[in-house]
């Protein structure tokens, strides 16, 4: 606590993140080495150091700057910033005058470069000076005080000399009033009248109904002439905004090919032909009764996985997966693990079923039935080529068969080509026979491929 007779001032800040959290550190005022308060008998010298509370905010009680008697006089306070989070802290100057007793630091900090980096001293007005000086009355007496009576009028100076002539005008573009209209002429004698010539055909009438001349356009699908600017729906048109949009205005693919994704729905146009959504479904390998090859079923190896490539045509949410499982000999055999994913055309996992063992169709038939399982978790995915992943773990003799189709021993997995233009294969299995899980990604490394494409689906 400094004595009486110095004046001083309390200084206030706080100091948070953006995001509102209390910052640490601490806040340093220097003043010059040593400060003379011969009136107090105090010397005063070295730094003050406020350390940030854990609101972050600081609190300091300092000498005026312009304290009377003061050794020495006209310096300011050097404020050094060193906060927790800020490499380089601010250093500025600022005048703590004894007429602002308090004074907050977000006031005064330099942050705007247009603020001084001071504490403005404001003086006394001319007003106040006079009223010091006794003058009494109100500032607007005070103004008119200072307006004096007009002078007297000063005595007429001597001509100046004649100054020269100046250049000589351009010629004015204006021109004069006209002159007086003059007598008029006596008519001269009339001509001989002409023969008359043959009439005219009559006119066409005119789109306004006027006989004779052609009209003008009044209107067009109810625009004023005036205002004519077409929107594509005037005239029946598709938007340029339904660019890529289905059954919108199509964009060609690099190949100058419309996406299938653009192509009208093809349902009606394929009367008699079984349809994914005709099953519930979205997408599926390929049409078991319609297959031109040799279906049937397969059994599955216990511990392979299995892929089967899907199309996808448009995008859709996927909450489903299905086999057509014929079945297994139980209790000879026994399943343990049995799962259902679905993979990019990376061999992303991207969604799959919980363990679906206890869905399984316990009874080997030649038909088999549909068995659909939800996906744990519901996806959303894009137009493309996925892959459907089976997975059944188990024992005995016999294992679960799974419809399928074959391809021959001429032919490809894909019967035509390896791949497809998104680069996924129509039928993949991994060369290990030990899975029990659906691994987060695959690789083609770990695949193989052959003449059998077990038959899956997505819904």
């Amino acid at each position: 606590m400094l004595p009486e007779g110095i004046p001083t001032i309390t200084v206030t800040g706080r100091y948070l993140s953006p995001d509102g959290r209390p910052l640490s550190g601490s806040v340093t005022f220097r003043a010059p080495a040593q400060l003379t308060f011969p009136a107090a008998d105090v010397i005063v010298g070295g730094p003050v150091v406020a350390q940030l509370d854990a609101q972050g905010q600081i609190s300091a009680v300092l000498p005026a700057t312009d304290a009377p008697g003061m050794i020495p006089d006209g310096w300011s306070y050097t404020v050094t910033e060193s906060l927790s989070g800020i490499p380089a802290g601010r250093s500025y100057q600022i005048l703590l005058p004894a007429e602002t007793p308090e004074v907050d630091l977000a006031d005064v900090a330099p942050t705007d470069p247009a603020k001084p980096n001071y504490v403005a001293v404001r003086g006394d007005s001319a007003y106040e000076v006079a009223v010091a000086a006794g003058f009494e009355g109100t500032v607007a007496d005070r103004l008119g005080s200072l307006v004096g009576a007009p002078g007297p009028r000063g005595e007429t100076g001597p001509a100046g000399p004649r100054g020269e002539q100046g250049p000589t005008g351009a010629d004015s573009t204006v021109p004069g009033p006209p002159g007086e209209t003059g007598p008029r002429g006596e008519p001269g004698p009339q001509g001989d009248r002409g023969t008359p010539g043959p009439p005219g055909a009559d006119g066409v009438p005119g789109a306004d109904g006027r006989d004779g001349a052609p009209g003008l356009v009044q209107s067009v699908n109810g625009h004023a002439a005036a205002e004519i600017t077409l929107a594509a729906a005037d005239i029946g048109a598709l938007a340029t905004a339904t660019r890529g949009a289905p059954s919108g205005v199509a964009s060609l693919d690099a190949a100058g090919k419309i996406p299938a994704t653009q192509l009208p729905a093809v349902t009606a146009s394929l009367p008699g032909t079984w349809l994914p959504d005709d099953y519930g479904l979205k997408a599926w390998a390929y049409d078991l009764s319609a297959n031109s090859r040799t279906p049937g079923d397969m059994p599955s190896e216990a511990g392979r996985l299995y892929l089967a490539a899907v199309p996808l045509r448009t995008a859709e949410t996927i909450t489903k997966a299905a086999i057509q499982v014929m079945g297994y000999d139980k209790p000879n055999s026994t399943v343990t693990a049995a799962y259902l994913g679905i993979y990019d055309k990376n061999l992303k996992r991207v969604a799959a079923t919980a363990n679906v063992t206890a869905q399984l169709p316990e009874t080997h038939n030649a038909g088999g039935q549909l068995a659909v399982f939800n996906l744990a978790t519901a996806v959303a995915l894009p137009a493309g080529s996925y892959y459907v992943a089976i997975l059944i773990k188990g024992t005995g003799t016999t294992v679960p068969y799974i419809a399928a189709t074959n391809w021959g021993s001429s032919a490809t997995t894909s019967g035509a080509k390896p791949i497809d233009i998104n680069g996924v294969y129509r039928w993949l299995q991994t060369t290990s026979t030990t899975l029990t899980t659906l691994p987060a990604t695959l690789t083609l490394g770990g695949m193989t491929d052959g003449q059998t494409c077990y038959w899956a689906a997505i819904g």
